[in-house]
């Protein structure tokens, strides 16, 4: 791989715009504030809370019978494992003005509902793209930056975070592990099994037919806790004066496509302001085969609904369309929170390796008209990460290739120019990055990540690394792209 991620590898499939001048012009004389403190990642920041965690998370008694008490006391320990397993993985972080503004929606909410809910949830955020948040029950209200940067407004935050603290209050979390102790411990299960362990023929398939059906059992009942969520998360929102538009949850049938929103340029012309040589070719491919078949860009019926991460939002509208606000001001999330949220998300990708993805990102901010050269440093640093895949002849990996059906012509393009394009020519355009005006309104970290990323990519003797490694840790060490670091020196 490009660089070894210690967090695991985080969907995009789920869960944005006028080119607006030259890629690297001079718009800015500010030096950029750093997005967050490399402390501030979860592994270093709720170092504390991992342990107040596990002995908060005492499993209950609830059943006599003590292989039932087993198998639940396995799964509410799996979940006290995710969390924390989550937090030393560094999938979340403390920003501190996107925590403060959720944390302001979930303390207005639990004012107005101090009987829905009595304890105060611990918010964590989840620096996934996807666009999603999830609660796990105990208390654990957890927000994607993904859903941050896609909704427009604080009250479609609102509704998702009401709708999330609803699946705590009606203990949707805690009920689906007790269901799944029971049954797996259960004399019908049991039965089931042995009735395939004697049978001399079609094992597998009797053995799917139980699996299929509890499966299925399991994601009716989900699919009903979804419209019990919502109805509660209305009430709730109603109570805090809160403003409910039912048409997000139309908006949240396209987060599973969000990488079908088409750029207002054709890919090359991102690419302009570089003066060099861009030859058509390299966004087409010319090979024969199955992945290269005509496709309609713009047809998104072949997705299934099962496929998203938000199934049945059409539903889920009509059941509550009728209790949505009417001529409301609509309260817009300030444009600071977009913003470090965005960058943030951006930084994580190619951090984690994802150079396509993390690239047209930066395109589309482009497209609303952004001209913060901090997206000019991540476009340099998406070439060098190439560059390095390429030369580790591991660049196939790296591009991260995505399946028609999730993207746009444009996305399409722009992954078979990373994916083609020759070595000569992508050097080039990656020393031409390296040389461009906009470095001298960067920060003193970002001007030099330029020369540690330069240091990765010749690949000098680990000696030389090491070094290089060690002065950009000790000269910066809060900085958030010392993390990059940890690829090379937590082997």
């Amino acid at each position: 791989m490009l660089f070894v991620s210690s967090r695991p590898y985080r969907s995009i499939l789920t869960g944005l715009a006028l080119f607006a001048g030259a890629l690297f012009a001079n718009k800015s004389t500010a030096q950029q504030k750093e997005l967050y403190s490399y402390r501030d990642l979860s592994h270093k920041y709720y170092a504390a809370k991992k342990d107040s965690l596990k002995k908060n998370w005492t499993c209950p008694a609830v059943y006599k019978e003590k292989a039932t008490q087993k198998k639940y006391k396995e799964y509410w320990e799996d979940r006290t494992d995710y969390i924390t397993g989550a937090m030393e993985r560094r999938c979340f972080i403390y920003e501190k003005e996107v925590q403060a503004y959720i944390d302001g929606i979930v303390t207005e909410l639990m004012r107005a509902n101090p009987k829905l809910i009595p304890k105060k949830p611990l918010l964590l955020i989840d620096r996934s793209s996807a666009v999603n948040a999830y609660s796990t029950g105990s208390d654990v209200l957890i927000v994607n930056l993904g859903l941050v940067t896609f909704a427009n407004t604080r009250e479609e935050l609102a509704f998702v975070l009401a709708h999330e603290l609803s699946h705590n209050m009606l203990r949707h979390s805690d009920n689906f592990m007790k269901e799944r102790a029971e049954w797996f411990t259960s004399d019908e299960y049991k039965e089931s099994m042995s009735s395939v362990l004697d049978s001399k023929y079609g094992r597998y398939s009797r053995l799917m037919k139980i699996y299929e059906g509890y499966t299925f059992s399991r994601s009716r009942h989900s699919r009903y806790h979804e419209g019990e969520a919502d109805s509660l998360a209305v009430v709730m929102l109603k109570s805090s004066n809160i403003a409910f538009d039912p048409n997000f949850l139309l908006r949240l049938d396209s987060v599973d496509v969000q990488y079908k929103q088409p750029l207002k340029q054709p890919v090359k012309n991102y690419f302009a302001s570089y003066n060099l040589p861009f030859d058509d070719w390299w966004v087409q491919k010319k090979s024969k085969g199955l992945s290269t078949r005509a496709y309609n860009f713009k047809d998104t019926t072949g997705i299934e609904d099962s496929l998203k991460t938000h199934p049945d939002c059409k539903l889920r509208y009509a059941t509550v369309k009728k209790q949505g606000s009417m001529d409301k001001n609509w309260t817009s999330i300030p444009s600071a929170i977009h913003s470090k949220a965005s960058r943030i998300l951006i930084w994580n990708l190619f951090d984690d390796n994802m150079l396509t993805t993390c690239l047209y990102r930066v395109f589309m901010e482009k497209d609303k008209g952004n001209t913060d050269v901090w997206y000019n440093f991540m476009m340099h640093n998406v070439l060098g990460g190439l560059v390095y895949a390429d030369n580790r002849l591991n660049r196939f990996n790296a591009v991260g290739v995505l399946k028609k059906e999730y993207i746009s012509k444009d996305y399409y393009e722009l992954q078979n120019m990373l994916e083609q394009m020759p070595k000569e020519p992508m050097e080039q355009y990656y020393n031409a990055s390296r040389k461009a005006a906009f470095w001298s309104q960067m920060s003193e970290d970002a001007v030099a990540f330029k020369q540690l990323l330069h240091d990765v990519i010749k690949e000098t003797d680990d000696k030389e690394l090491s070094a290089a490694l060690k002065t950009f840790s000790g000269k910066h060490g809060s900085s958030m792209y010392n993390e990059f670091t940890d690829h090379f020196t937590n082997k």
